[in-house]
């Protein structure tokens, strides 16, 4: 526990926690103990735990690994290892909304614990064309407001009133939330 650093894997219990937060406290009386602030790698949920200095804890076997988005195959989304070539088959559970904000060819992180995938790291700006979307009304043009848009992917987000069909536009794949028109695109 003296060794804690951000963003290290820990085994719990069984269980596979982030550390967010830790602090070393040194009272004046008694021994010292490390205070954090730990994520549930399976759940997602935040757990605060104290440890004294000097205990123990085990690394957990959690890997990363940059994969491409190939295809959807029934309730799989389907990826391929671009150094060996292996298909990595991951379900809709674990995905969560992820796959909202992903396209083909798209090259994403997959998070294994033990073999078994737990989740999928996107970049945290993805590019998405819109497919459909109103026209903004003349003279509706309030500020802040919003109309629904249906990106390349099929996911429904809020745009402003500005954005036409067809743009390019950069969402906050964490939040889901329209950042900017693509002006590279």
């Amino acid at each position: 526990s003296n060794d804690f650093k951000n963003g290290m894997n820990v085994e719990l219990d069984s269980i596979p926690f982030k550390v967010t937060e830790f602090l070393h406290v040194k009272p004046g009386k008694g021994s010292a103990f490390v205070r954090t602030k730990l994520k549930n790698l399976l759940t997602g949920t935040s757990v605060e735990k104290t440890f004294r200095a000097g205990e123990t804890v085990t690394l957990a076997d959690v890997y990363k690994s940059d994969v491409q988005y190939t295809y959807k195959d029934g309730a799989d989304f389907v990826f391929m290892n671009m150094e060996t070539f292996e298909e990595v088959k991951v379900g809709e559970e674990e995905m969560g909304d992820s796959w909202k904000w992903m396209k083909e060819g798209e090259t994403v992180g997959v998070v294994t614990y033990n073999g078994q995938v737990i989740g999928v790291d996107l970049p945290k700006t993805v590019t998405l064309k819109i497919t459909y979307s109103e026209p903004g009304v003349k003279g509706n043009t309030a500020t802040g407001a919003t109309k629904p848009a249906t990106l390349e992917t099929g996911a429904t987000i809020q745009v402003p009133i500005f954005i036409k069909e067809g743009e390019s536009i950069k969402i906050d794949s964490r939040s889901g939330e329209y950042l900017s028109r693509d002006n590279a695109a």
